[in-house]
């Protein structure tokens, strides 16, 4: 019989949460930039515009989180861009800070929650994190291995 031990199920268990939302936080910048999936409300957005900004670190910012390269850092920045979103986009237009399902910003906020945590407990260990296998010698705010 397999026995699995409890911090492999952990560091496993971390990986399928940060590929997951890596994944949902990629489709909002390919929704935007690339038009698929499609949403009408970003047809004719100017890359240079604050969409078009948050566009192109959501699609790369996700892009990187799901293969796990430079976990740390990318999603230390994220969660920053997702509590700035979150105040600027749904606070500022009247929307109640302590009740975020009242001002629409439930994913912004659990999005910037979520990536504050992987900022700090990385993304995982092993097979399922490029850094691992290909970043062996890099700095340690850039590695998932000492966590």
């Amino acid at each position: 019989m397999n026995n699995v031990k409890p911090a492999d199920l952990q560091a496993m268990v971390l990986s399928i949460l940060r590929i997951t939302t890596a994944y949902m936080f990629m489709l909002h910048g390919s929704a935007k930039l690339l038009g698929f999936p499609h949403a009408e409300m970003f047809d004719g957005l100017q890359l240079m515009s604050l969409y078009g900004a948050a566009g192109i670190l959501e699609l790369v910012g996700g892009v990187l989180l799901l293969l796990g390269l430079f976990t740390r850092p990318v999603a230390f920045i994220l969660s920053g861009m997702m509590a700035v979103a979150y105040f600027i986009g749904h606070v500022a237009e009247g929307g109640n800070i302590a009740v975020p399902f009242l001002n629409g910003g439930e994913a912004a906020a659990l999005f910037s929650f979520i990536f504050l945590y992987f900022s700090v407990a990385g993304g995982g260990n092993g097979r399922w994190i490029i850094n691992v296998t290909l970043l062996k010698n890099c700095f340690y705010c850039f590695s998932d291995r000492h966590s």
